[in-house]
């Protein structure tokens, strides 16, 4: 206990020393800072657990809650406290009763993109991009932080196309929240390093459209996230969770939503279907 402790007490004090007024008389405005992975690179790789949080770190946004609703396929609505709405990996296919603020997206397959969405939604954040280079998305909208970690994607007759795919992490009432897109390949310690600290991971189901069953649960098990919402594939649902053993409990939820909080957050990983997959 005391270790975890003093992990999280050092990511708060760099976390601190990253916003502190003494570099206030800098003209440009601090860039956005990560607790993901502040907290990630604090805490020891073997804990797997989640953590009692000490001093002010993370406390004011405790009881904050955040409303996730799975509308379909790859798509989860994500509403913020501050009433700052988000679609991951947008279609167009799945209405809301207004535009999200923020949608994501990514290439690897039609269905968790559109080239057409809806004007009023105000930020497309793509997660490829055009001209060759890496997707990199910075974005702070209201109270929430939305950040990428891009992936390779395959390419026809198994070839292969860097950066096709981008892991989008949202940073709100200060949970971590990541949503892996289609993900083709099982991820580096680059790609663990960039991500940071889970506490809620939406993982793609399908047995091999994305990766098989058993690929993906290392993926799952190696980002230690306490809240896992599958996503994509329903009929291989069951030979998902048959990966995970006792470490984990798996639910079936009786709607389509889920309310998250740091408080609320289940000591013991939980695997958490909800409907509508």
């Amino acid at each position: 206990m005391l270790l975890r402790y003093l992990a999280y007490t050092l990511a708060a004090i760099w976390l601190i020393h990253t916003f502190w007024p003494e570099h206030a008389h800098a003209q440009q405005p601090s860039p956005p800072v990560s607790q993901c992975q502040a907290i990630a690179e604090a805490t020891p790789k073997a804990t797997f657990a989640r953590f009692a949080v000490p001093g002010a770190m993370r406390v004011s946004a405790a009881d904050s809650e955040v409303n996730i609703t799975y509308l379909g396929h790859s798509t989860f609505l994500i509403e913020t406290p501050d009433g700052i709405s988000i679609a991951t990996d947008y279609n167009g296919w799945f209405q809301t009763s207004a535009p999200p603020t923020v949608v994501t997206m990514n290439k690897a397959h039609s269905s968790h993109y559109t080239l057409t969405p809806d004007p009023g939604i105000r930020h497309v954040l793509h997660g490829w991009s055009d001209n060759g280079e890496a997707a990199d998305h910075d974005l702070v909208v209201g109270d929430a932080y939305i950040r990428n970690v891009v992936t390779d994607i395959r390419s026809g007759f198994e070839g292969m196309e860097p950066n096709g795919n981008s892991i989008f992490i949202f940073e709100v009432a200060g949970l971590c929240i990541g949503h892996l897109g289609h993900l083709h390949y099982e991820l580096d310690d680059s790609h663990y390093r960039q991500i940071g600290r889970l506490d809620v991971l939406m993982v793609p189901v399908d047995g091999g459209l994305t990766m098989g069953a058993e690929s993906m649960s290392r993926v799952v098990s190696r980002l230690r996230a306490a809240l896992i919402l599958p996503m994509h594939r329903p009929p291989l649902i069951n030979d998902f969770l048959a990966m995970f053993g006792d470490d984990y409990d798996k639910s079936f939820a009786t709607g389509p939503s889920v309310k998250v909080s740091l408080r609320s957050l289940p000591s013991k990983p939980l695997i958490h279907v909800l409907q509508g997959m």
